[in-house]
């Protein structure tokens, strides 16, 4: 639960859902309280989401509510009770079923041995009778299906009708009509028994209970993404308490505790490096394949693996608010949202019902009536079936199972979608407007380019990095680790002086250093004329040149650049091939955007724009009528990440990037992008395919049914058989390569 200025949010397990039609009531019930600004009940996940105001309602009030309308309810453990509780679902689904099968087994082999072509298999004459029939079908129907008789009365005691309706109003009418010519027969024994229906309802009951332990099996399944998340947090922690090492669970980790993390160990919270020199494997949320090195100052990120070195870190965000709780948050919150598209199915569900049991009973008149003149088992049986083959459970499952999926699939390619409704948005996206600082380039300033004219490279190299290493500027910072990586020793700078707007001044081993902007060599009457082709062609490329002179004399330039990411070039093209307008924006000059813009192949380009008027430009697009993602770091970004259509925030899951954005890309690479709309994609056809079958078996199996080709087991069997076939199908999300 979170709290802000009363407004809360609690999650809630609910037990007792049968079909999509007791998620709506659920919903529609929480909905009606005052106080509730927002609910929703996923089916898949068996969770309810509820947004209300604490003032006006309260925890118990909801749990009061859901218990009110027939269903169980508490509050949602922050980890690992659903997996508890799917797991005693399912042993409990088992117990039935077994229970269920050995019960129906005789009378599925009276049924059997009944058709001419089955006339060799051997009945016991034991199974023929009624009385033993009634034995065996009386536990069925009254216990192992008293489910479906307190779903049933439930929902129309609430003025509405489910699954459970449909159920036991078929196995009902078979049950007490083969109870009734029972007690006829037993009036006046013949030597042969009735026609009876027992084995149509216990193996109706027996069918949707095994259809129903496919399904939890399956749901099982589709919350994988949120074990598999879970299981990268580190179990304990070493922290120094009292001078003292100790082993805790990092449950009890506080914040401003002091961590020891040995090589090869899991980080177990966020903090900063207090001691220690190590490289640090992100992958797991970042992507970066290369380990990262960490030292003194350094950040690192709680799940993380030490390579290397041994770290003291103090630990600055324990429990919930590490990055790898807020990623489990964000999937979580994911898979329980909605899709607009599940509003469809949801209206249709809540009507479907009571449409079904009005044909069941024309079905029954017509056939009893016209079709087969006073033939009531008959026409009863074909009422069975209809009601039968109707149950929408397939047409509630079907948008829930996809959502799950499709977004924990995404969580391991370390696309973040907040809600389901994001993830059916973004397969529409017409134009994406990348952020270039931190997006399209790396965001970190790289020296690029070295121009010595008639000296020696190495010595000039090594009095320039000693000059700079005493500045504090980004771009001292670039030319000094340049320098570093080419193996030159560094010297010390005696005298320096930074001369703001022209560059620095400095001694080094007794020759003086200028290394700035054409106004600092001019400044010094130094001249440069040989530099001016060279320094313009670099600006020209995007790069900031600098010149060198020492002892008065120019000696050469170095340019650095924010240099653009390696895959950068290939996700726009990827983009490109989508028929997805890129356009990019930045506060950079006209001259140095178009050249990164070139890099790329990005032909838009939004210049010289402020960071407050990066959200009027995704205004101007979406007043054209486009529909526009907005890329950026989620920082200076979030306005423009706010206004756009779907907000995507690149980078490694900061708070603010998940406040602002409605999509998060762990990994710092823009081919993200376009597999976050590649995700969509399949999702949404995935979704569109549930739909059709759930709604195209409902609509096909009725008249099928109604016109009499459907025997009420067969038809229950293919009703178990859809739920179990949308769940599967959803599954496939599970499998897709990016």
């Amino acid at each position: 639960m979170e709290t802000s200025n009363q407004q809360q949010q609690a999650s809630l397990q609910i037990s007792g859902m049968t079909c999509a039609a007791c998620a709506n009531r659920i919903e529609k019930g929480l909905n009606k309280l005052p106080g509730v600004q927002q609910a929703n009940v996923n089916l898949a996940l068996e969770t309810a989401h509820i947004e209300y105001t604490s003032a006006e309602v309260s925890i118990e009030d909801l749990i009061k509510k859901v218990e009110g309308l027939g269903y169980k309810a508490e509050i949602k453990e922050e980890k690992g009770n659903e997996g508890d509780h799917r797991q005693k679902e399912i042993a409990r689904q088992k117990r039935k079923l077994i229970a269920s099968a050995i019960l129906s087994f005789p009378l599925l082999w009276a049924m059997v041995a009944h058709f001419s072509f089955t006339s060799w298999i051997y009945l016991p004459e034991l199974f023929m009778n009624p009385w033993v029939q009634l034995l065996l079908a009386t536990p069925v129907q009254f216990i192992i299906g008293k489910q479906f008789y307190v779903g049933a009365y439930k929902a129309l005691r609430n003025k509405s009708a489910n699954m459970d309706v449909l159920v036991a109003l078929g196995t009902s009418a078979a049950y007490f009509y083969s109870l009734y010519l029972t007690q006829q027969w037993a009036a006046k024994p013949s030597h042969h028994a009735p026609e009876l229906y027992y084995e149509t309802s216990a193996i109706l009951i027996t069918l949707i209970i095994l259809g129903k332990l496919f399904e939890a099996l399956a749901k099982g399944r589709s919350s994988e993404a949120i074990k598999t998340l879970m299981g990268l947090q580190a179990k304990t922690a070493l922290v120094i308490r009292n001078g003292e090492e100790m082993t805790i669970p990092v449950e009890d980790v506080v914040v401003a505790d002091l961590v020891i993390v040995k090589p090869g160990e899991k980080i177990p919270v966020d903090g900063e490096v207090i001691d220690g020199i190590s490289s640090v494997d992100e992958s797991m949320l970042t992507g970066e394949s290369i380990p990262l090195a960490k030292q003194a100052g350094d950040k690192v990120i709680g799940a993380t693996v030490n390579k290397n070195g041994r770290l003291k870190v103090k630990a600055t965000k324990v429990g919930k608010e590490t990055a790898l709780a807020q990623i489990i948050k964000v999937v979580e919150e994911a898979q329980g949202s909605k899709a607009p598209i599940q509003r469809v199915a949801d209206k249709i569900s809540g009507i479907f019902v009571p449409i079904v049991v009005g044909i069941a009973m024309v079905t029954f008149f017509i056939w009893y009536m016209v079709v087969d003149q006073g033939n009531f088992a008959n026409a009863l049986e074909k009422a069975i079936a209809v009601l039968v083959i109707a149950c929408p459970c397939a047409l509630g499952l079907a948008t829930p199972t996809s959502i799950m999926a499709g977004s924990g699939r995404a969580a391991e390619f370390g696309i973040l979608f907040k809600g389901g409704e994001h993830l059916e948005s973004t397969h529409r996206i017409q134009t994406i407007v990348l952020d270039k600082t931190g997006t399209i380039t790396k965001g970190k300033p790289e020296l690029t380019d070295i121009f010595i004219d008639g000296y020696d490279e190495q010595s000039v190299l090594r009095i320039v990095a000693a000059a700079e290493k005493s500045s504090e500027h980004p771009l001292a910072e670039a030319i000094v680790s340049g320098i570093m990586q080419k193996n030159i020793g560094i010297p010390q700078a005696g005298a320096f002086e930074a001369i703001p707007g022209y560059g620095i001044r400095a001694v080094v081993e007794g020759k003086e250093v200028l290394v700035g902007t054409r106004n600092l060599l001019k400044k010094f009457d130094i001249p440069f004329a040989e530099a001016i082709e060279t320094m313009s062609r670099l600006e020209s490329e995007g790069k900031t040149a600098m010149l060198i002179a020492v002892d008065h004399a120019y000696v050469g330039l170095v340019a650095v650049a924010d240099t653009i990411k390696e895959t950068s070039k290939e996700a726009v093209r990827r983009l490109n091939e989508m028929g997805i307008e890129v356009i990019m924006i930045t506060g950079d000059n006209e001259r140095t955007a178009q050249a990164i813009a070139k890099q790329v192949g990005i032909n838009h380009v939004l210049a010289e724009v402020l960071p407050e008027g990066k959200a009027e430009e995704v205004k101007k697009l979406q007043s054209k009528g486009k529909i526009v993602a907005m890329v950026g770091d989620g920082i200076n970004d979030a306005p423009a990440l706010a206004t756009a259509d779907v907000g995507i925030a690149i980078g490694t899951g900061t708070d603010v990037a998940m406040e602002a954005a409605d999509v998060t890309l762990m990994r710092g690479d823009l081919n993200s992008i376009p597999d976050a709309i590649f995700m969509s994609k399949k999702t949404m056809a995935n979704i569109k395919q549930n739909l059709f079958w759930a709604l195209g078996y409902n609509t096909l199996g009725i008249p099928i049914a109604a016109v009499g080709l459907l025997a009420p087991w067969v038809a229950g069997a293919a009703m178990a058989l859809s739920s179990v076939s949308v769940v599967l199908n959803a599954l496939r999300l599970q499998r897709v390569k990016l």
